[in-house]
Formats: structure tokens, C-alpha cells, sequence
């Protein structure tokens, strides 16, 4: 599999939302907007509780996939908790571990969101890209540079780093005021990291956050490149 090329052309300005093209400073999300993995996650987390039986992991799946950009270390003692499993803190640093592994090389094999990658490669001379996420800072790292993408971003942000303090620091360490920035995430938790900095927001519309696109009313898409 050839992990660098998205196997997309050149994008058109038409293809990109405006909100997008205008920023000078762009904060993206991962998983959902980047890469399609979130399955890859509902997988890792039904797999870790997989001996508590097909109600808890429907439950925890139910869960996950309803609160998109929450970190793992928070996720994971809940679900510990729910599938009857040691929840002190040298059970769920294994399930941690444990996740970790059984969900980086599904992530870095889930199919990319169309057109972004393109727009990442085609864009670091006249835009600043950083990376905010709920996965930890090593682990993004080593799946970005799996993907031959760490390159792109000048900053990249993962657990414990709280999203919105990553785009507060980002916005001082940048000297950008937060008019000239947009954040593209698909989460309540990229749109808080946003609005709590008054940055503007992009959704990357998708099936697990039709009803988010419907209350949130923002600038959205499904794909750069495709209405």
C-alpha cells in the first residue's frame, strides 16, 4: 500500500471551502478528518472489553462513536469500569498500551479523507498547518510519519494536551489573530476547542455526525473536491 500518495489530483479553488482557502492558520483534527479511522478506534475499543459480551461492547461502541475527540485515557476506565475490569491505574495504563497497538496499523490503513491529503501537500507554502488531537503525542507522531505526512504540520498536538489550550498556544506562539485561523474538525470537542478561542469552525461531515451538522449550522463538507 502506498501510504504517501492519496491517489487524488490537484484540487481546484472551487472544490475548497472559502472558510478554508482564507485562513492563514489551519487547525486540523485527525481521525474523521484526515484519515477515515474512527472505525479502526470503535473496533480497538470493542476489542479491549470483547469478554464482557456483546452488550457492553455495543455499549461502549454507542459511546465512542457519540463523543468523537475524547481522549482515550478518559474513554478507557469508563469502559473498564462497564465491562467488570480492574480500573486501577496499572490495569488501564495496559489497556492503554494495549489499545494502542491493536489500533495504529488499522489507523494508518483506513482510507483517507478525499482531498486532503492533496490539500496538505499542495498548501505549506502559503498556509501554517498544525495538528490538534485526542491521541496521544507519540503515537500521532510515528502513524504521521507512517504516512509520510508529519512534514506538513508545524506543530503537532495529542493527549494530554487539551485541544483548546493547542489552539490557544498555537494563536500566541503564531501571532495570529484568531479571525485569520479555522479549525476543521467533526466533534463537539473540536467545536468547543474552536469557539472557546473564537476561531472559526469547518465541519468534516460524516455518517456518525449528521446530527452535529444539523444543530451546529457551520460551514461544512463531506470531501474536498466533492459537493
Amino acid at each position: 500500500m502506498d501510504r504517501s500518495h492519496p491517489g487524488a489530483g490537484n484540487l481546484s479553488k472551487a472544490q475548497v471551502p472559502k472558510l478554508l482557502q482564507d485562513a492563514r492558520l489551519v487547525f486540523w483534527d485527525f481521525d474523521g478528518v484526515v484519515k477515515d479511522s474512527i472505525g479502526a478506534k470503535t473496533e480497538g475499543f470493542r476489542w479491549l472489553v470483547r469478554g464482557a459480551g456483546p452488550k457492553i461492547c455495543n455499549r461502549v461502541q454507542r459511546h465512542h462513536e457519540s463523543n468523537g475527540g475524547v481522549s482515550r485515557y478518559d474513554k478507557i476506565p469508563l469502559y473498564l469500569k462497564w465491562a467488570d475490569m480492574p480500573t486501577n491505574a496499572t490495569a488501564v495504563h495496559r489497556a492503554c498500551v494495549e489499545f494502542s497497538e491493536y489500533v495504529t496499523d488499522a489507523v494508518i490503513n483506513s482510507p483517507w479523507v478525499p482531498g486532503v491529503p492533496d490539500y496538505l501537500r499542495n498548501n505549506l507554502g502559503s498556509q501554517v498547518f498544525i495538528l490538534v488531537t485526542a491521541t496521544p503525542s507519540e503515537e500521532i507522531i510515528r502513524i504521521l510519519d507512517q504516512l509520510n505526512l508529519l512534514s506538513c504540520f508545524s506543530d503537532v498536538f495529542g493527549a494530554p494536551t487539551l485541544k483548546g489550550d493547542a489552539v490557544a498556544f498555537s494563536l500566541d506562539h503564531h501571532q495570529m489573530t484568531s479571525d485569520r485561523a479555522v479549525f476543521v474538525g467533526d466533534s463537539v470537542t473540536d467545536h468547543e476547542a474552536a469557539t472557546s478561542n473564537c476561531v472559526p469552525f469547518l465541519l468534516r461531515r460524516h455518517g456518525l455526525n449528521r446530527h452535529l451538522a444539523a444543530s451546529l449550522r457551520e460551514a461544512s463538507f463531506d470531501n474536498l473536491g466533492r459537493d
